[in-house]
């Protein structure tokens, strides 16, 4: 299936099972803003709740905060988010269509790229277990002109980036013969910078109202804060604050479903660390995440790091964890080592001493921050597209059919278990409650009647149930039921007071914790 297709068949899968809505839809939505239905709204918490106790319960010096979206505006001045908050967008004057500037050389490095691994993959198909990658990549001509086409657009690319040159990213554009894919011209604009930040205003009247911003990041809420945590919390450099919360971009060009849109929710953790340590914190973390991120089962090789091309003003190393999407190679998370810039600054611009004093070194100083940065949304997409699976079955009667199926980790999974009575007489259905009532302080649990067993059987699996419970005649006899397995769709008799030991066991997030030690 065409990648295109399959990230298609997403977006009307999460619509169809009640994963993810356009906002406002009936009044035709809002571009670049979505709602999350009955299960994603359990799939995101579940997230969430992997991320907020990975950080809090793993690690005795982290804690967390929830700030306030509304902060003062001078914050936003000391942050560089006033001044330097940008994207380089550039219009095509046929479509009238506006994008980052940025993303499409970077979507042509990744077609030359793509280019590059198809000559690897047909050469692996060709010698099988003797083929030897490095050495192909290294000898064969086609593979050594693609790379060194990459590595001189990369340069360029990268050198303009740093130099913020906006005329040398859109003569690159025109270089690269970089079409619009709506029009199909190459009927550019210059490239301009546009400002990110919402305004609003604050207050009773027009003219005693206070420019605000909705915050485009949570991590200033823990700068301001950060003084307040390690005093009342007694806590001892190195520490973490750690916080969830919405954030809002006026994103110019959103696009790809949840991925980029204008109201989103991060997942930040501040590690504050003593000066000159930094690096090796950094490096200690990017191990720690990544781990995080394969914990999930979805395959090492669909992950990678990614090295900025260019730092943000505030860091001295930056990297992004990527993952496969069905678009391409896409951030989830940004680790970033911001030195000291936004507690100097916020210590510059407010007059207040945000010093930590070490009893150990007898002196004062202000910290250094390693920064973890996800994206709830855009993780929860990575989830679901990872999880997406479309496969053919052979039924009882010799039929073949298309099983779709979201492997949704068990531990994430919004229903954990649904009960299913075989049919609606003989006491089926009343003893299909009588387990639910059993369960449901333990587990989110379904309760399904309608249709046949084989239907609820495949409704389960594409809402993503890893377990399936029926009543049956039998039960009434033996007080056995039948637990039917969603990956793997094998069925299996057990006692119905083992229900929840073997639930309980695969859905609980220590499973994916141990991974992480």
């Amino acid at each position: 299936m065409a990648q295109e297709d399959l990230f298609k068949k997403l977006v009307a899968h999460c619509k169809e099972y009640g994963y993810v809505f356009q906002s406002s839809e009936i009044y035709d939505g809002l571009s670049a803003v979505y709602d999350y239905g009955q299960y994603g709204v359990e799939l995101k918490n579940n997230i969430k709740k992997y991320w907020w106790d990975s950080m809090i319960l793993l690690h005795e010096n982290v804690v967390g905060i929830d700030s306030a979206i509304f902060m003062h505006p001078t914050i936003w001045k000391a942050s560089g988010h006033v001044d330097a908050f940008n994207d380089p967008l550039i219009d095509n004057k046929d479509s009238k269509k506006r994008y980052r500037a940025d993303v499409l050389i970077e979507e042509q490095l990744a077609k030359i790229e793509e280019k590059i691994n198809k000559e690897v993959d047909k050469a692996r198909k060709r010698f099988g277990e003797a083929f030897d990658e490095a050495q192909f990549r290294a000898t064969n001509a086609r593979v050594l002109e693609n790379q060194e086409k990459w590595e001189e657009l990369h340069s360029r690319f990268s050198k303009a980036l740093n130099d913020s040159n906006l005329e040398e990213l859109r003569q690159i554009i025109v270089d690269q013969e970089i079409v619009c894919p709506i029009s199909g011209t190459r009927n550019w604009t210059e490239v301009r910078q546009f400002n990110l930040m919402f305004s609003t205003d604050m207050g009773s009247t027009a003219d005693g109202a206070m420019k605000i911003f909705l915050r485009p990041e949570t991590a200033q809420g823990i700068f301001v804060n950060y003084l307040n945590v390690q005093k009342t919390g007694r806590m001892k450099i190195p520490f973490g604050i750690a916080q969830i919360g919405k954030a809002f971009r006026n994103e110019i060009v959103a696009r790809q479903f949840i991925f980029r849109m204008r109201e989103f929710e991060q997942m930040e953790m501040q590690f504050f660390v003593e000066p000159g340590t930094e690096l090796e914190w950094f490096r200690h973390w990017k191990e720690i995440r990544m781990k995080w991120h394969q914990a999930l089962g979805f395959g090492s090789e669909n992950y990678r790091f990614h090295e900025h091309e260019k730092l943000a003003h505030y860091a001295n190393a930056a990297v992004d964890v990527e993952y496969r999407f069905p678009f391409g190679f896409k951030e989830v998370e940004g680790i970033h080592s911001r030195t000291d810039f936004d507690l100097s600054q916020h210590e510059q611009y407010s007059g207040k001493k945000l010093r930590y004093f070490d009893p150990e070194k007898n002196e004062s100083y202000v910290p250094y921050v390693v920064e973890t940065s996800i994206g709830v949304d855009r993780m929860f997409l990575q989830v679901v597209a990872a999880s997406y699976h479309e496969e053919e079955v052979v039924g009882a009667n010799g039929e073949k059919d298309i099983r779709t199926v979201l492997r949704i980790p068990p531990a994430l999974a919004p229903v954990k278990l649904a009960v299913l009575p075989l049919v609606k007489k003989d006491g089926q259905p009343e003893k299909a409650r009588a387990i639910i009532d059993s369960l449901k302080f333990d587990f989110n649990c379904q309760y399904d009647e309608k249709d046949s067993i084989g239907k609820r059987y495949r409704r389960q699996d594409a809402i993503g149930t890893p377990f399936c419970i029926t009543i049956d005649h039998q039960t009434e006899t033996d007080n056995t039921v039948t637990i039917r397995y969603r990956d793997t769709m094998e069925q299996e008799r057990i006692p119905v007071e083992k229900i929840r030991e073997i639930v309980a066991e695969r859905v609980s997030m220590k499973n994916l914790f141990r991974r992480l030690q």
